[in-house]
């Protein structure tokens, strides 16, 4: 298993340090602030790997991760992490005995969203705060012990930063799980002991610039004749102006079969910009995890 550096969206005991936890157990981990600086570490070499969130089950894709792999950075996916998620909320225990008073909830959007319906009926109007990340969120209430404040985050963010938990598994739905994505400057896959056998590979596509009637269909036949399975596609802007878009799809494939490669080879010859993020098998872990 891979024993260099590391680098996760942090702080330590973020959702996304869990996930990369259960994939590196022996690697030197290194948390970073942001996703645009996580995906840079692996860009500029100045780390070998990076793990970023992409896609929530309740919530969908996290966009600022797709849109960053499209148009800023020339990296691939080697592995992706799906893990079970939990959310819990907890206080400064200073404040354990009048938490059902606190002045203000803080977690990450994705979080908060997750545990709207409990948040709606049992808090009502208390302000929601956004954070970078639930980790981060813990943090700064840990920080703040004078403020009688709470944070949503898992039970490792509870006990990396001192926290009570007042209330456990607060999020709205029970099946909640995240993918995260394993990046690398280099176009390989981890095949290590544990993945579910299924390779896939992740393509990115514009369509021509002649906007003909029907290009999506025929990006889409390209697949189906073939008899590709698709597990996912979705559009994000190309920020080029309203009604453009670029798609991501996966394909349950690996991107050096026959079938493939003629894919990749029609796309282009319709007049398609093709990206393909590479090839790559699924761990699955039993830690509890989230988008942050």
């Amino acid at each position: 298993m891979i024993n260099h550096q590391v680098a996760f969206l942090g702080p330590e005991a973020s959702f996304t340090h869990l996930a990369t936890q259960a994939l590196f157990p022996e690697a030197p981990l290194l948390p970073i602030r942001t996703i645009p600086e996580c995906i840079e570490m692996v860009s500029n070499g100045q780390v070998e790997i990076a793990v970023v969130p992409l896609e929530n089950a309740l919530e969908g894709t996290v966009p600022l991760t797709i849109d960053y792999l499209f148009h800023e950075a020339n990296v691939y996916v080697i592995a992706e992490i799906l893990s079970p998620i939990a959310q819990h909320l907890m206080v400064h225990p200073n404040n354990e005995k009048r938490w059902e008073e606190i002045s203000n909830i803080y977690s990450h959007p994705h979080a908060l969203a997750q545990c709207h319906k409990y948040l709606y009926y049992r808090f009502g109007k208390v302000p929601l705060e956004q954070a970078s990340s639930t980790a981060a969120a813990a943090k700064y209430v840990s920080e703040h012990s004078d403020q009688c404040i709470a944070a949503i985050a898992n039970t490792s963010a509870a006990e990396e930063y001192g926290l009570k938990i007042v209330e456990q598994n607060i999020h709205d739905f029970h099946f909640n799980h995240t993918r995260f994505f394993v990046l690398s400057k280099t176009k390989t896959s981890i095949e290590e002991i544990g993945h579910n056998g299924q390779i896939k590979t992740t393509v990115m596509i514009t369509l021509p610039k002649d906007d003909r009637s029907g290009a999506l269909h025929q990006v889409l036949s390209v697949f189906a004749w073939r008899q590709l399975n698709l597990s996912k596609i979705e559009s994000r802007p190309l920020k080029t102006g309203l009604g453009q878009y670029f798609f991501i799809i996966d394909v349950l494939e690996n991107e050096k079969a026959p079938m493939m490669k003629g894919a990749m080879e029609e796309l282009i010859a319709l007049g398609c910009e093709v990206k393909s993020l590479g090839s790559y098998y699924t761990y699955e872990t039993k830690a509890e995890a989230s988008t942050n």
